[in-house]
């Protein structure tokens, strides 16, 4: 177990063959698609104002190559370009507009240039005010990184909610997550690195997993 390279040998195959690859087990599968839906279904607050505190998820919708742990980390499994979304469901019990701050760590790092900035609006009247929050990110990510989504407010009026569900709608997470595996193609982790005349090298992920 474990090797990276399989060796071929059929006389159909020509310098010139298309060689196509197939998943054939789900460990396999994991490889070659990656993709997880994670969210909360409980509120998020925040002890102190300008304060930085990790967004967690409590449930895992789909899992595929791509795990949830320590409740705040996604880690994946192979290198490659993710596309990571996200949306929020604020929520202020203040007067006052007040302003969110959001942005990812990968490995534990700040990731240069993720923040974003807005406001959620003001309690009006006897109504908090709302703002349903997200965008997305295209991360380029090594083997077994993870990343994490990290937040601070200018008061601690506000917070994620999560929303039991009304007479005429369904219930609100207060934090959703979606990431997936986008580029390189599934083939750079599984292709035909040389081939000739009767022959050709495959090289892939470590057979162990297949």
């Amino acid at each position: 177990g474990g090797a990276l390279t399989t060796t071929l040998t059929d006389r159909r195959i020509g310098p010139d063959s298309v060689i196509v690859f197939v998943p054939a087990s789900a460990a396999a599968y994991s490889d070659y698609m990656p993709y997880g839906a994670f969210q909360s279904l409980v509120d998020q607050t925040v002890a102190s104002a300008n304060t930085a505190y990790a967004m967690t998820m409590d449930t895992t919708d789909f899992s595929n190559g791509i795990t949830l742990s320590n409740s705040s980390r996604l880690n994946v499994k192979n290198t490659g370009i993710y596309n990571f979304q996200w949306s929020g469901q604020f929520e202020n019990t203040d007067s006052q507009d007040h302003d969110v701050r959001v942005w990812i760590k990968v490995n534990g790092t700040n990731l240069t240039g993720s923040t974003g900035f807005f406001t959620i609006a003001s309690k009006h009247g006897s109504i908090d005010g709302r703002g349903l929050v997200g965008w997305n990110y295209y991360l380029s990510l090594n083997a077994n990184d993870y990343i994490e989504l990290w937040w601070e407010t200018d008061n601690i009026s506000v917070s994620l909610q999560a929303y039991a569900a009304g007479t005429n709608y369904p219930s609100t997470a207060s934090l959703i997550t979606t990431i997936n595996y986008i580029s390189p193609s599934a083939l750079t982790n599984i292709y035909a690195s040389s081939q000739g005349q009767g022959t050709a090298t495959i090289t892939h992920f470590a057979n162990s997993t297949a």
